[in-house]
């Protein structure tokens, strides 16, 4: 009896050895199929990656810092432009 109890025991702890083994494919079957799918999804949504938005903002930060740049020099020439210049407008006698 204790031999056949033992070749009960072994087949047992295979058969759940294999189960957990078939479980352990099937998730990574699913996980692979969901993160497919995902992927699709996204692509068909045109959506960006976030290289592709780092590079943008990049891009963005940069250009506001050229405006702010450019807005600073022409109130300095409008400064200046208002300013009426020594002997200027006055006739030359």
């Amino acid at each position: 009896m204790t031999h056949t109890s033992n070749r009960l025991l072994d087949d047992l702890a295979k058969l759940m050895t294999d189960a957990a083994g078939m479980a352990r494919g099937a998730r990574t079957e699913v996980d692979t199929f969901m993160r497919s799918q995902a992927e699709r999804v996204l692509n068909e949504l045109e959506v960006v990656s976030r290289e592709e938005f780092e590079a943008v903002k990049l891009m963005a930060q940069e250009a506001r810092e050229e405006n702010a740049r450019l807005a600073a020099r022409i109130a300095a020439l409008e400064d200046g432009a208002s300013k009426p210049a020594s002997g200027r407008g006055k006739a030359k006698v």
